[in-house]
């Protein structure tokens, strides 16, 4: 442990180093991560700002939405899609990564621009974007009963919230909490903690192609496969690191059972119809014996989804309460994992 302390102890006074004005701004990407990951829950999502400036992410939904309009063509073979779907996917991709690339030179030559790419990190992470619209729901409830809860849902959902039932509604919440931290909190993290801004803005591309044209639907299930199948790709990891980290903190929640969460997790991931989100869904209900999933009313039809977990399905409000302490929590053990990376990488 005195070693320990003594590398940490010189790594940080390495970084802090008055040879150079600049030093204090030469991180390692998991020092650069952890601050992001704090800023992101500082700053929240900074709807102010976006009302005035597009979101990234909304930069590559104006790309994809034209391409999407003018290359996918009804009179086109479901080949002819595929293979103008996957090169728009690369496209697409190789901006967001040639950005990613751009941004870290001018940052070697600009060095105070590495506050604007700290920035430009956290706002591609979701995290307390995802707490607080998960929140909403619950707060939907106290205020207005099932319709606030309708409402607020149906911000954070794919599926007709008309058709969901009070239980219905909050199982759609705690799925949307388990499931969106995965590709919204832990992979975009994953992917920067490989790759710095390029692998972060280059997974972000995945997600918004897959949550654009990802769908089984008549007009994108050729156009939309390529995407589709990248996004399982580049999640596959993630997700299961993600279901790991919520075992790890039902240790440290007193209402939840990190046995069973690994229990659940384990048994029932493989009957999610995704590949990766029955990782952390079975994470979330095992940890407190609840049953997510089930069938569900989309707008194209009925899902016939199987439960995930082996207890509670008629949930109440106060279980969103639940989810959302362990959800901080898990987000806290993530910054934890990282800050060890840290420090074992500097030993």
């Amino acid at each position: 442990m005195e070693d320990i302390i003594n590398n940490l102890t010189i790594f940080v006074s390495n970084i802090f180093s008055v040879e150079s004005k600049w030093a204090f701004l030469i991180l390692p990407t998991s020092a650069t991560l952890v601050l992001a990951l704090i800023l992101d829950w500082v700053q929240g999502d900074m709807k102010w700002l976006f009302r005035i400036i597009p979101h990234p992410v909304v930069f590559y939904g104006k790309i994809i939405s034209f391409l999407d309009k003018k290359l996918n063509r009804e009179d086109r073979s479901a080949n002819n899609k595929m293979v103008r779907g996957a090169l728009v996917s690369l496209f697409v991709i190789s901006i967001g990564v040639f950005i990613g690339l751009l941004l870290e030179k001018v940052a070697e030559i600009l060095p105070w621009f590495w506050f604007f790419n700290l920035w430009l990190t956290a706002v591609m992470l979701a995290g307390r974007s995802l707490y607080t619209h998960v929140r909403a729901v619950a707060t939907g409830f106290a205020k207005s009963g099932l319709d606030g809860g309708r409402e607020a849902v149906g911000h954070i959902v794919g599926r007709d919230p008309k058709t969901l039932d009070k239980h219905g509604v909050i199982r759609a919440a705690i799925e949307s909490l388990a499931e969106n931290f995965a590709d919204g909190v832990v992979a975009p993290a994953f992917w920067y903690l490989l790759f710095g801004l390029p692998g972060i803005l280059g997974y972000k591309a995945v997600n918004t192609l897959d949550s654009m044209i990802g769908y089984r639907t008549k007009r994108h299930k050729d156009f939309g496969m390529f995407a589709a199948r990248l996004d399982d790709l580049v999640n596959w990891l993630p997700a299961r690191i993600s279901g790991c980290m919520i075992v790890i903190a039902a240790f440290l929640h007193p209402n939840s059972n990190p046995f069973r969460a690994m229990k659940i997790m384990w048994i029932d991931s493989p009957k999610h119809a995704s590949p990766n989100a029955g990782w952390p869904e079975g994470a979330m209900a095992g940890a407190f014996n609840w049953a997510l999933g089930g069938p569900r009313q989309y707008p194209g039809g009925v899902s016939e989804a199987a439960w995930i977990g082996q207890g509670k399905a008629r949930l109440e409000p106060n279980h969103i309460g639940y989810a959302l302490d362990l959800y901080a929590i898990t987000n806290v053990v993530q910054t934890v994992l990282i800050l060890m990376v840290l420090v074992g990488s500097s030993i």
